[in-house]
């Protein structure tokens, strides 16, 4: 297995709100650019949640989610995986993302949402310990992979929109994901 890396966290000091995926997948790592894979949900609910476009390039997607005060991390900085499924990771080779400074300085965050359960395991047993007392709420939402297919796309997306809404740009409660 070959080691892997995350990217750079996105978001700006504005965020109140981090999501935390696991690791990007193999389609994510090519492109260089977080949840790359086209079946993957998270693009289209949040910008459903937040009101643009998913069809907009990424860097402007990135700047619509830091306008809307949201950072997106993954809790892994590197680890060794086959393939791209979160139950591939090599538990010896994990290494976390240094979430204390991160945290020094985003100091607005008050909700960490994490973007499936493996994220939040992975989270609460290696990062969480070095952070002490976090202020913040933590909330585990449906993982927005395709490999999570026990959820339909619109019972995620209501999950998502119940959580992130608070400061969301349009505060109807959605009935679809296109």
């Amino acid at each position: 297995m070959a080691r892997i890396r995350s990217f750079p966290p996105i978001g700006d000091a504005r965020a109140h709100t981090l999501i935390l995926g696991t690791m990007p997948g193999a389609a994510s790592l090519a492109a260089g650019q977080y949840y790359a894979h086209p079946r993957n949900a998270f693009w289209r609910i949040v910008a459903h949640v937040f009101g643009f476009d998913a069809g907009l390039d990424y860097r402007a997607r990135v700047r619509c989610l830091a306008d809307a005060g949201i950072a997106v991390w993954d809790v892994l900085e590197s680890c060794e995986r086959a393939g791209s499924l979160d139950t591939r990771i090599d538990p010896s080779s994990v290494v976390v993302n240094d979430f204390p400074r991160f945290f020094a300085t985003h100091r607005r965050i008050e909700r960490v949402c994490f973007n499936g359960g493996n994220a939040q395991t992975l989270f609460r047993r290696h990062a969480l310990p070095a952070l002490g007392d976090l202020a913040a709420t933590i909330v585990r939402l449906p993982s927005t992979s395709p490999a999570h297919a026990s959820l339909s796309a619109d019972a995620k997306l209501r999950a998502w929109h119940t959580q992130l809404a608070a400061g969301a740009l349009h505060n109807a409660l959605p009935t679809a994901v296109t």
